[in-house]
């Protein structure tokens, strides 16, 4: 008896040895592929309608992963980017949405996607003294939607935030070019302003910058005037 239970073991870890792999590296491979495309779907899909995005992301990416020629692939990818969103990761549902756009450009919910990729951007706005890059690319999504799909029923939602974005971004404009004021630089202070003017002239912070222009460009004459004689007299 004993005899037979050493050859049964001698023969189960031989066959792993064989295989290339060992009963212990088999042990740390939870993920195998144990589970079928169909419920996977499913597993995802309840998850994801109970607001588990955790699990729903878990399951649609074995789903990608196993079964990529499947037919629930493009949901898959679909759920991925959209539970990375709803988990608030923005970089990754970014990345998720971008890839789903570049495999399947004709894509019937494209336009969703480029609304998605808008409100990834959009949900990363800071304070104006803040970098405004996200303002500005949730900006330039918002603006592809509309000339990509003026009839989307998602274009109705964007006049709002593209208003918050275009004060986001001119904020930023005024926050700059008062901190050059204040620190001397006229000259750089002067040309933000008139930046800000001439390409968000419909901000809330226009007015404030266009009033600012004329005394500012006062202090820049002054200077140049100054500068100017000191050459003279070294003549």
């Amino acid at each position: 008896m004993k005899k037979t239970i050493i050859l049964f073991f001698v023969l189960f870890f031989g066959l792993f040895t064989l295989q290339g792999c060992s009963f212990f590296d088999f042990l740390d491979k939870p993920d195998t592929m144990y589970k079928s495309a169909e419920q996977l779907v499913e597993e995802g899909s309840v998850a994801f309608a109970d607001e588990d995005y955790k699990d729903s992301l878990k399951a649609f990416t074995q789903l990608k992963d196993w079964y990529p020629f499947s037919r629930y692939a493009i949901l898959a990818e679909l759920r991925i980017a959209d539970s990375h969103y709803k988990l608030e990761q923005y970089d990754e549902a970014i990345v998720a949405y971008q890839e789903f756009e570049e495999l399947h450009p004709k894509n019937d919910a494209i336009d969703r996607i480029i609304y998605r990729q808008g409100l990834c951007w959009y949900e990363q706005m800071d304070t104006v003294d803040r970098d405004s890059r996200p303002a500005a690319k949730a900006l330039i999504q918002f603006l592809r939607l509309k000339e990509r799909f003026p009839n989307s029923s998602y274009v109705g939602k964007l006049d709002k935030m593209m208003t918050e974005c275009t004060n986001n971004i001119a904020g930023h404009e005024l926050y700059v070019a008062e901190f050059y004021f204040n620190s001397g630089k006229y000259k750089a202070s002067l040309n933000r302003y008139k930046y800000l003017v001439e390409h968000f002239p419909t901000s809330e912070y226009a007015t404030i910058a266009l009033n600012r222009i004329s005394a500012v460009q006062e202090k820049v004459d002054k200077l140049e005037r100054k500068s100017s004689k000191k050459k003279s007299s070294k003549l």
